[in-house]
């Protein structure tokens, strides 16, 4: 969120003028104004491979790392300001997100807003953060296969392949069930679904188990993507909880990934740069960080993989691995 200078703005109301650090700002980029507070925030970039909606801060999850810290506030506004925006979008964007807060927690509104991304941007895959609770809800699973969307896609976190791990992550006791039975009912529809797992010292140990359980019970999902930890949000406050060097899961995650690929299921590797994991799941390891805040370091500039590493979050109070190096 920004400031502008409404004194700047043209009497028609058509045109504003803002200083020049935001000169990134480009033809059908999109951006919400708030006349009254003279504040400015940036809802879609044209030349971003990573444009997301906020959908809400609202969540009945509460978890350890959360990089959005719920909030119990009335926050509907966002969809409309959603819908104001779909028409505007360039009909040829590959991938939209939206994430929150659950972006579920209004549901009949939420699902308004999908069909019209279908019917606005019939060419561009949607992908929906969730944690997949609300499906173990029928009348949800429906509403949302009758969308009838030809590419949409939740994905939603499986921490652990024992509930107490899963539950204790997110804080919410029972959370485990009410996932993998909304992950149940969207494949017994013929839904799209990822499975999520973030990284850190309460997940990682378990690494290896939690992918041969999903190898084993959910081999017909579409994709697993396995993701460093953004040390950001919640994830700071609980650092001394959460924070694990790669290095140290390094051997894991590689049978991990191997009982998965095993099993053919879909596989990425997220936020983890190439020195930090074995090279035989660099073909996994994709550049997942959001453009604005990816960064590399120091001892990057040298290395032969730089281009087809993820590098770095800028964001929140990053944590460097002794793994780091040069790959030459």
């Amino acid at each position: 969120v920004a400031s502008i200078d409404l004194s700047l703005m043209h009497s028609d109301a058509r045109i504003i003028c803002v200083s020049s650090k935001f000169s990134y700002l480009d033809v059908g980029d999109i951006v919400g104004i708030h006349s009254k507070s003279g504040k400015f925030r940036t809802l879609f970039r044209s030349n971003s491979r990573h444009n997301a909606f906020l959908v809400t801060e609202r969540c009945n999850n509460y978890c350890l790392m959360c990089s959005q810290p719920p909030k119990d506030i009335d926050d509907r506004w966002m969809l409309d300001e959603i819908r104001e925006s779909l028409p505007l979008i360039d009909k040829n964007t590959p991938t939209l997100t939206f994430t929150g807060g659950e972006p579920l927690s209004d549901w009949p509104e939420f699902t308004c807003v999908l069909a019209e991304c279908r019917d606005e941007l019939p060419n561009t895959a949607v992908q929906v953060l969730t944690n997949g609770r609300a499906f173990s809800n029928s009348e949800i699973v429906n509403a949302w296969q009758n969308i009838k969307h030809p590419n949409l896609m939740a994905a939603i976190p499986v921490y652990a392949s024992v509930d107490h791990i899963h539950d204790y992550v997110v804080q919410a006791k029972g959370a485990f069930d009410e996932t993998i039975l909304g992950i149940l009912k969207l494949k017994d529809r013929g839904q799209l679904v990822q499975i999520r797992i973030v990284l850190h010292a309460q997940t990682a140990p378990f690494v290896t188990e939690t992918c041969r359980w999903i190898a084993r019970n959910l081999p017909f999902v579409d994709h697993v993507a396995l993701m460093g930890l953004e040390n950001t949000g919640f994830a700071i406050a609980n650092e001394n909880l959460l924070w694990i060097d790669p290095m140290d899961y390094q051997d894991s995650l590689t049978a991990g990934v191997e009982a998965l690929a095993a099993a053919r299921v879909k596989i990425s590797i997220y936020n983890l740069p190439r020195c930090v994991i074995s090279r035989s799941v660099w073909p996994y390891a994709v550049q997942s960080i959001s453009d604005w805040k990816n960064g590399f370091v120091e001892e990057c500039a040298s290395c032969v993989e730089k281009k087809r590493c993820s590098g770095f979050f800028t964001s929140g109070r990053p944590r460097q691995s002794r793994g780091i190096a040069a790959i030459h």
